[in-house]
């Protein structure tokens, strides 16, 4: 079944999943605050039937379904509930909102009650697999709602996903999100630790790292970030401004409710320093090149 859908984010990951979305026929509208990104980078979206809109309420008033794909919790809450043109103002009852940020639980339950109250539906649909996964249509995502919502959620994002998993009720998909974000970042560190050792000790890291990675320390983040670190590649695969930002809120949670994250409070550290130094965009292999500044 094909659905009139409302596309809000058109970055990097927003991109691809719209494009999926077309080819598999369904009709969309894509917001953008500034013209300029109909004429540049979703060009081809455009081109291929999307509708473009700098309007949220036209959004609101053309779908029956609505993705938003922004960064923080602060753009999902301005882009659904902040002001008199946010989408929950102007959205039809039945609309399911479907959100592939990655943000605060809390908020998210928060803001799935508000819209209940409108009968709007939110399923929160955070994603992982990075753009490689994004153009190829393999995300992996973690959802939560109420099940009709997220039945209807997962028919959609098939177009774009090879897994898709219903945790729970709302604000339970970003619980798991922020679970795989922790063990994530953590892992980069353990790699960039890792090889920084067999280097400091003589050995050359990229053999150590080709000995290893089939072992029980391997890992696909291993595999995916020991050849750029050994190469000193620090291209932004998975840019480190994300995984910081994920990684402050997961340690914020963490200790909002009292719970000790040692590992995820030392990693999160390691990346306010990139981001300290304008190091954001670079790739988070550059962890392995911040240890450095921290002999013993």
């Amino acid at each position: 079944m094909t659905h009139r859908i409302g596309f809000i984010g058109l970055g990097t990951m927003g991109l691809p999943m719209a494009r999926h979305l077309i080819q598999q026929g369904h009709t969309l509208t894509i917001f953008a605050r500034r013209p300029s990104v109909f004429e540049e980078q979703a060009r081809d979206l455009v081109i291929d039937g999307a509708t473009p809109t700098t309007s949220l309420k036209t959004v609101a008033e053309q779908s029956e379904i609505i993705i938003t794909n922004v960064l923080s919790t602060d753009d999902v809450h301005e882009v659904l509930l902040g002001h008199e043109q946010a989408i929950a103002h102007h959205a039809a009852p039945g609309t399911v909102v479907i959100d592939h940020s990655t943000i605060d639980p809390t908020a998210t339950e928060t803001m799935a009650e508000q819209l209940h109250r409108l009968e709007i539906s939110l399923v929160d649909a955070p994603v992982s697999g990075g753009v490689w996964a994004a153009e190829s249509g393999t995300l992996v995502s973690m959802i939560g709602g109420s099940k009709a919502a997220c039945d209807l959620a997962q028919d959609v994002m098939a177009a774009y996903t090879k897994q898709i998993t219903r945790v729970g009720e709302s604000g339970h998909g970003q619980i798991a999100k922020l679970c795989n974000q922790i063990a994530q970042v953590i892992t980069i560190q353990g790699v960039a630790e890792s090889l920084a050792f067999a280097k400091e000790l003589g050995a050359d890291p990229a053999r150590v790292l080709a000995a290893i990675e089939g072992g029980m320390g391997g890992s696909p983040m291993m595999s995916l970030m020991g050849p750029k670190m050994v190469k000193s590649d620090y291209q932004a695969g998975i840019a480190a401004r994300l995984h910081a930002k994920d990684a402050t809120i997961a340690l914020t949670a963490a200790k909002k409710h009292q719970l000790p994250t040692p590992c995820l409070a030392v990693v999160e550290a390691q990346y306010q320093k990139l981001m300290a130094q304008g190091l954001g965009e670079s790739d988070s292999s550059r962890l392995y090149e911040m240890l450095d500044g921290l002999r013993l």
